[in-house]
């Protein structure tokens, strides 16, 4: 309540009565207070016990210092009940005090009311002089006339005559007006008062009335009964058409299957010389989703296999929303935490399906050896599959509807094609431990080309004394991690262990494990830490884009075997590096590293290192605060090694390498979120952008800057990834994911597809006339 003195009291109507506090009689809003004597309430309390209705406030009274208490009725409930009591002297007082102060008030406000009744005589101070000026007065004299006539003609009859017309010259009369000089006054000063109205304006309208008419609809088919069915298909009509047409019928299908007869020649040959608007869509293909594994589940990346022809693979993660929790008691049965390969040409059943420990939130197929994927987890960990004992499963892919099984084969072959439509499991075969990944999700991956002249399926051999850097990962714990691939041996070591594992959680908890304990962690081999060089604040880098150069980290002393995996190492494994400080890096030979990131916050920052051996020099971060969001793309264009596009919250924009002005173009803010990019791999001033609306907005740079050329329509939901494929000269698809766990397959019209002439060579030099302008624009 606030007034530790004060406790709200419900009183009963015989308490009242025995008080004298009855409401509106005895107490009302303007006398609200009650003097009651603390005997009368100690015999109330002697007589009626428990009864009384101070009986909660026993304690309370007996306390009470004074031999008489207050009693206030209260009809606003404030304080809870009707009555209250106050049960200090002090708030006592205070109370009545207040009371007398606001009787005071009233009287002095009653005496002013009173005072200012009397009139008090009027003082002239000038205003009567501005009343006289502005009055009116008669300033000229006035005009009198007098009418006046004889006395004897007063009352005299008047008498009316008519006149003849043609007695008077050309047979006509008239009364011409004329100008009186008498009575011509001239206007000097008029007073006009003007008062501006609105236009009104009168419309109506016809409503359009369409006569009543009956309409019907039809919902049961009209079906010939068995017998005439019968009848028309045994007639000799019916057989005499079907062999006049199957030979039609049959060319007709063959040529639909062999070329696309709605394809336009004409428009194909003249596509550069067309004055017209050439027609740009986007073609749906295929969709591919699955209900074990996609479920109320979110699509984080896309990729296509580099090499074979229809394949594609996706990950997914929970929705954020979702408050569904997977049953881990049967992890093998309900773990939704994979990477899914489906095929073109069996896009009902899954190809390969790559277990995880954890959601993967990116993945990157190797471009040197496609066996090889990569995938960074929403946990921080690194993860690596290799698929090279399920490439011919993947290029050997048909329609289950083409395999044409016997029936008089024995049972072990017809359970061995029923099995072949089940997908098969990958296991992983490295994984980073805890220590060595990142805190927060591994949000980027990226490979990095080794030389041609070593061995491209990587690997860590004894007699190597060096290691290739072929694998890069971010997260938006501010640090970047370069990873090596494991080599076979450590590779086969680790699933046997992860199956180890499995066997060894099927086992009673009393059976000993015999078996050592190896140190099979795949560790990082450099790290770096981006932080501000005043604040020492860290970015959080959720997309990288690298330069293709080679990497090359050299252990300090020999390499170490694989029997030295059984013993732990307590020394962090890798090597640590910041923008300002880089003294352990005097083991890292000839990196060059110049990279840009977009961090949580919106913001892109260029970093540029270039450590040699015995030097040490670093040049600062330089960051550009221009999306409002995360950064969700940061793609190089396939054309141009050092342009890259960045996709960010509403707005996106064109960087270039070693331009610290900022970026060469940025699109104006949008209505909705731009949540997903990618860029044309045929034409250089082509780019797709995702909305959370469902819609693509694709910009071609040689039309229009300002705004897209096209948008078209794909989801209902959120589009989470987009990304792109190259399947010949003549085909190429675009797959779309979105937030409902749909991947859909679009195909590229051929206006998008086909570069128009010296295409390369125009974007080329916009480009290079905005890098400068703002160099212009910065000098000025």
């Amino acid at each position: 309540i606030g007034h530790p003195e004060i406790f709200p009291l419900l009183l009963t109507a015989n308490t009242q009565e025995i008080f004298n506090c009855r409401p509106d009689e005895d107490v009302t809003e303007e006398n609200c207070f009650k003097i009651i004597k603390k005997e009368d309430i100690i015999q109330d309390l002697k007589t009626r016990a428990k009864a009384s209705d101070f009986h909660p406030l026993t304690k309370v009274i007996l306390e009470y210092p004074g031999e008489e208490l207050l009693l206030v009725f209260d009809p606003n409930l404030q304080y809870g009940q009707d009555f209250y009591i106050v049960a200090s002297e002090e708030a006592k007082e205070n109370f009545l005090k207040s009371l007398a102060t606001a009787e005071e008030g009233e009287e002095t406000e009653e005496n002013t009311e009173e005072t200012l009744e009397v009139h008090k005589p009027w003082v002239s101070l000038g205003s009567e002089k501005e009343v006289e000026e502005e009055s009116l007065k008669e300033r000229d004299t006035k005009i009198k006339y007098k009418i006046s006539r004889v006395r004897r003609k007063f009352g005299a009859p008047i008498t009316f005559t008519d006149k003849n017309v043609s007695d008077d010259k050309d047979s006509y009369a008239e009364c011409t007006a004329y100008e009186d000089d008498t009575f011509s006054i001239k206007m000097l000063e008029r007073d006009v008062g003007v008062q501006v109205v609105p236009k009104l304006r009168e419309t109506s309208t016809q409503t359009k009335w369409t006569y009543p008419k009956n309409a019907s609809t039809q919902y049961c088919p009209r079906e010939l009964s068995d017998e005439a069915k019968a009848e028309s298909l045994s007639s000799e009509t019916l057989k005499k058409f079907l062999t006049a047409v199957h030979i039609r019928m049959e060319i007709a299908l063959q040529q639909n299957e062999i070329m696309n007869v709605f394809f336009d020649d004409w428009k194909a040959l003249a596509e550069d010389q067309e004055d017209d608007k050439p027609d740009v869509y986007l073609k749906a293909y295929q969709s591919f989703t699955d209900v074990q594994y996609l479920k109320n589940r979110t699509i984080t990346c896309v990729r296509w296999h580099p090499t074979i022809y229809g394949i594609i693979a996706l990950s997914a993660q929970e929705q954020p929303s979702s408050e569904e929790q997977v049953n881990l008691s049967d992890k093998s049965l309900l773990h939704k935490s994979v990477i899914l390969l489906w095929s073109f040409f069996d896009p009902i059943c899954l190809q390969l399906v790559l277990k995880a420990p954890e959601d993967i939130y990116c993945f990157q197929f190797s471009p040197n050896d496609p066996s090889f994927i990569a995938g960074g987890c929403v946990d921080g960990q690194v993860v690596l599959w290799d698929i090279s004992k399920h490439e011919e499963k993947l290029l050997s892919a048909k329609p289950v509807a083409d395999e044409i099984i016997d029936s008089s084969e024995d049972e072990p072959r017809a359970a061995a094609a029923q099995s072949s439509t089940e997908p098969s499991l990958v296991r992983y075969c490295a994984a980073s431990s805890a220590p060595y990944s990142h805190t927060k999700p591994a949000t980027d991956v990226h490979w990095i080309p080794c030389n041609s002249e070593d061995n491209q399926k990587g690997g860590t051999s004894e007699n190597r004394d060096e290691n290739y850097l072929q694998l890069v990962t971010c997260s938006p714990d501010g640090s970047i991690l370069f990873w090596d691939i494991p080599s076979t041996e450590h590779r086969e070591k680790f699933l046997f262990e992860k199956m180890k594992e499995e066997r060894r959680s099927h086992m009673p908890a009393d059976v000993p494990d015999a078996d050592e304990e190896l140190d099979l962690s795949w560790k990082p081999l450099i790290k770096i830490n981006l932080r501000e060089r005043n604040t020492n604040t860290e970015y959080g880098p959720t997309r990288i884009s690298l330069r293709e150069l080679q990497y090359r980290y050299k252990p300090r002393g020999k390499a170490k075997s694989l029997s030295a995996l059984r013993t732990p190492i307590k020394e962090k494994p890798y090597t640590e590096m910041s923008t300002f400080s880089s003294k352990n890096l005097e083991v890292l030979e000839n990196i060059s590293t110049e990279f840009f990131v977009g961090n949580e916050d919106g913001e892109i920052v260029y970093s540029k290192w270039k450590k040699k051996i015995g030097t040490s020099s670093a040049k600062p971060v330089k960051k550009y605060a221009l999306h409002t969001e995360t950064i969700n793309t940061l793609q190089k264009s396939p054309f141009f090694k050092d342009i890259f596009l960045s996709i960010g919250g509403q707005k996106f924009a064109i960087w270039k390498e070693g331009l610290t002005n900022g970026p060469i173009l940025q699109s104006s803010c949008s209505a909705g979120r731009y949540t997903a990019g990618q860029w044309s791999l045929t034409r250089p001033g082509v780019f797709f952008i995702g909305r959370d609306n469902g819609n693509i907005d694709i910009w071609d740079l040689l039309k229009k800057t300002h705004e897209p050329t096209h948008f078209q329509n794909i989801t209902k939901s959120i589009i989470t990834f987009i990304s792109s494929s190259s399947a010949s000269a003549e085909q190429h698809f675009l797959a779309v994911s979105d937030n409902l766990g749909v991947v859909h397959i679009l195909e590229i019209c051929q206006t998008l597809c086909h570069p128009s002439s010296n295409e390369h060579a125009n974007i080329l030099d916009y480009f290079e006339r905005e890098v400068k302008y703002l160099k212009y624009y910065e000098e000025e």
